[in-house]
């Protein structure tokens, strides 16, 4: 496994629990496990959705707070890692350079660069599994910016940012208004002499509890894994409940969201210019704000909202397409990610190089005539985790079929006609300029990406294991010159 992150050590854990016969490593690139829960260290960093399914399904989350802070889930990480023995398993500061397929000898040839001084080693497995999430680690995207140079202040992004930045009493903008921007303003107004979030465009922004009372109730009255059972029905249960009735009445709904907007700034607040989007609600994902902080800074006045483009950076601050200049002696470029697929590794079949973004993603987990190799991608509009537990439980369950039907090689085959789709129907910015580098979905099962827990669950845990798949047993390397 390829990363020990929410996804990798949950696969650690589905295989130790449903394949003990197998042994496995897991590979990290960085020095310590948690993935984006260790390298994202902005001001405030906490999950924009609640623990209780962004946590394990084997695991309960046990703190009061539903939309947990950045360290508490990176302790969750570590105990899980640690309590299941999972972390003996990981080879830190182990980066995978890329992957080679030998059908003779059924096993996946893995190049690694291992350590600081990038010392060139390899490892063999028969079954490779990704779970490097969805984006470029090394550096987040940042577009080009006018007049960058001449700015005299401080310039960051939220994906490195820098442990000694002094910002308080000073003007802080942030350029964004996404998860990352509606985390950072509210944190940073808090010591800044005022923070502005600069958009181009509005975003959804739905404001709810950071503790989740009746979960809070429900472990005081019940035993804690059955608390955590039924708090996680709940949440999964009214998350897809709110989704389908979004998508079915998009107009209804962004009326409420907007609203709720209204109540908690007022009538007089310009609600229409700077918190009314252009698109429906979930073609991008909502941003969640606990206890209404956002709101709560921008009621105070420590915090305001510009929606206006950038024509220029000059030396105190931006010029705007509109000809103000908003003042600022720190810049956040929370501009988003840089999408990347497994890391970007290369990867050849039997000597021939192969693309994984131009084949069908085969239950949006494996790849077109791309024999035993998946990877973890969560959902977009629920928490990563609920998918990352069904993709890791089924891998287990594949691997078993191989095993109790005596074969080496499990590849997804396209038969029949099949139309190629986007992978993901999202209009954020960053899924749209990386959609190219992801593979199709197809306009049926098992190609199809549902973005329904409910239907993977089924389909992934009880559904058919042959379709679409070819078993086969390679003729071995040795026996073959023989």
């Amino acid at each position: 496994m390829v990363g020990a992150g929410i996804s990798g050590i949950g696969a650690g854990y589905f295989l130790q629990r449903d394949c003990p016969d197998r042994s496995y490593v897991i590979l990290e690139g960085r020095e310590r496990i948690g993935g984006t829960w260790d390298l994202f260290r902005y001001p405030g960093i906490r999950s924009d959705s609640d623990m209780y399914t962004l946590g394990y399904s084997f695991r309960p989350w046990t703190q009061a707070k539903a939309i947990a802070d950045g360290p508490s889930i990176l302790r969750y990480l570590d105990e899980t890692a640690r309590d299941h023995g999972i972390d003996r398993h990981i080879r830190h500061q182990h980066r995978v350079t890329g992957a080679s397929w030998s059908t003779e000898d059924a096993r996946w040839t893995v190049s690694v660069e291992r350590g600081p001084d990038k010392e060139p080693v390899a490892f063999t497995c028969n079954f490779l599994f990704m779970c490097s999430g969805y984006y470029n680690y090394a550096a987040g995207y940042l577009p080009e910016f006018a007049g960058r140079d001449r700015f005299k202040g401080d310039i960051v992004h939220p994906q490195h940012w820098p442990q000694d930045l002094d910002y308080a009493g000073k003007r802080v903008v942030v350029i964004g208004s996404g998860a990352t921007a509606v985390t950072l303003v509210p944190e940073m107004a808090k010591t800044a002499a005022h923070v502005t979030m600069l958009q181009r465009s509005p975003t959804y922004i739905v404001a709810r509890p950071s503790e989740d009372g009746i979960a809070n109730w429900l472990r005081a009255k019940l035993p804690g894994k059955l608390a955590y059972r039924l708090t996680r029905l709940k949440n999964i249960s009214l998350g897809q409940f709110f989704y389908r009735l979004a998508r079915r009445k998009p107009e209804k709904t962004k009326e409420r969201l907007i609203q709720m907007v209204r109540d908690e700034l007022g009538e007089d607040y310009d609600v229409a210019t700077h918190f009314t989007p252009r698109y429906n609600p979930w073609d991008q994902r909502i941003c969640l704000v606990p206890d209404a902080d956002l709101f709560a800074s921008i009621r105070e006045g420590r915090a305001s909202v510009v929606t206006d483009q950038i024509e220029t950076f000059e030396e105190e601050g931006i010029r705007l397409k509109s000809g103000d200049l908003l003042p600022a002696e720190v810049i956040v470029t929370a501009t988003g990610l840089d999408m990347q697929l497994m890391s970007g590794i290369p990867f050849t079949v039997d000597g021939v190089r192969v693309d994984p973004a131009k084949s069908l993603g085969y239950k949006a987990m494996m790849y077109s005539d791309i024999p035993n190799l998946a990877s973890s991608f969560g959902y977009t509009n629920a928490s990563w985790t609920l998918k990352s537990d069904l993709t890791a439980a089924y891998v287990a369950r594949l691997l078993n079929t191989m095993k109790k039907r005596g074969m080496r090689q499990a590849t997804p085959r396209i038969a029949g006609d099949v139309e190629p789709e986007p992978f993901l129907d999202f209009t954020s910015g960053y899924v749209q300029r990386g959609m190219d580098k992801f593979p199709k979905q197809g306009n049926r099962k098992p190609w199809r990406v549902h973005q329904n827990y409910a239907l993977d669950l089924v389909a992934l845990r009880w559904g058919g294991i042959d379709e679409g798949m070819e078993f086969s047993n390679p003729e071995p390397k040795t026996r073959a010159a023989a």
